[in-house]
């Protein structure tokens, strides 16, 4: 059986997506590993993408069809679909692409270290410019290195860090061992919006070890199945921004007994509110109708949105 099972939630309206992320895999330096592709109701076939691949390369993936559940029940589906051997799962995003040596960083790193939770940096284009690099973490105190090549560092309480700024954190740069495999699922719920920061931080709870390499595991690409490149005048953004609290309301209860976390996780989900609310008003603006009925059911699960309204509306008739 594979050290690595590789699981790719799969949903692209393009061809030659899914083709060019499976090409970093099999360029991986460390070749023991097979693949898990769940098809999550793409409009565009996986079996397209796989048909230029050679016979031994299609012999190593397993495609999972399912009715469309988001990015979170894909991977479930992939996680639920391990086989009981394998030691370590990678993500793949089907839109990125890893880095040659991404596999075999993560492999040595948590067969020396005994970790369970390992994150690669990442790099990509302009428009990802609020990601930075693992490396800017060994300025923290308490931080230290166990390892020069790859460089991989131990931060401790990695998980409340993640709370004030989780931007160096990316789904295709992340490998979890078999206790984790086990144990931790995605909210599905929480479909394109936070659905993998609270992965994130029920991994790190969990682990035994998280290991974070400064060196790069993939690039970002820039397929359909994200949500950057929504702005506030997307009729998908006040959806995202209300499940980004959802997220973010589930996040508080994870760290109810930290103060500091809390306030931290609370001036976030007022962020998601404001920003939410000012996008309805520039709708207005647009002579354009808000959407009434989700911020109803906003209103209805978090009171508080009528506040951050009237505050706004405050605001402007002091303006």
């Amino acid at each position: 059986m594979a050290t690595f099972t590789i699981i790719i939630p799969f949903y692209q309206r393009d061809d030659g997506i899914l083709r060019r992320a499976l090409a970093s895999a099999f360029s991986q330096t460390f070749q023991d590993f097979e693949v898990i592709v769940v098809d999550d109701q793409s409009p565009y076939p996986p079996a397209d993408e796989l048909a230029p691949l050679t016979q031994a390369e299609r012999a190593r993936i397993t495609v999972i069809s399912q009715q469309n559940a988001g990015p979170g029940g894909a991977r479930n589906t992939g996680l639920d679909h391990v086989p009981a051997k394998t030691k370590y799962v990678a993500f793949l995003d089907s839109d990125d692409i890893w880095t040659p040596d991404h596999l075999e960083n993560a492999l040595t790193a948590m067969q020396a270290l005994g970790g369970d939770c390992y994150f690669a940096s990442i790099e990509g284009g302009e428009e990802f410019d609020y990601h930075f690099g693992i490396a800017a973490l060994e300025k923290i105190d308490g931080a230290r290195r166990l390892m020069d090549k790859p460089l991989v560092l131990d931060v401790p309480d990695i998980a409340g860090v993640m709370v004030d700024n989780w931007a160096f954190l990316h789904m295709s740069c992340m490998v979890i061992g078999r206790p984790l495999i086990e144990t931790i699922r995605f909210d599905a719920a929480l479909r394109l919006a936070a659905e993998d920061v609270l992965f994130f931080c029920d991994s790190m709870l969990a682990a035994r070890q998280v290991l974070l390499c400064a060196d790069a595991g993939a690039l970002r690409g820039e397929g359909v199945n994200i949500f950057h490149g929504v702005d506030n005048a997307s009729p998908e953004f006040l959806k995202q921004q209300f499940i980004t609290w959802m997220a973010l309301d589930r996040l508080e209860s994870r760290f109810s007994a930290r103060p500091r976390e809390v306030a931290t996780i609370k001036a976030h989900k007022n962020q998601a509110r404001k920003q939410a609310l000012w996008s309805q008003v520039g709708l207005l603006r647009r002579r354009r109708r808000p959407d009434f009925g989700l911020l109803a059911r906003w209103l209805f699960q978090d009171p508080r949105l009528l506040q951050s309204a009237l505050q706004l509306a405050a605001g402007k008739l002091a303006k």
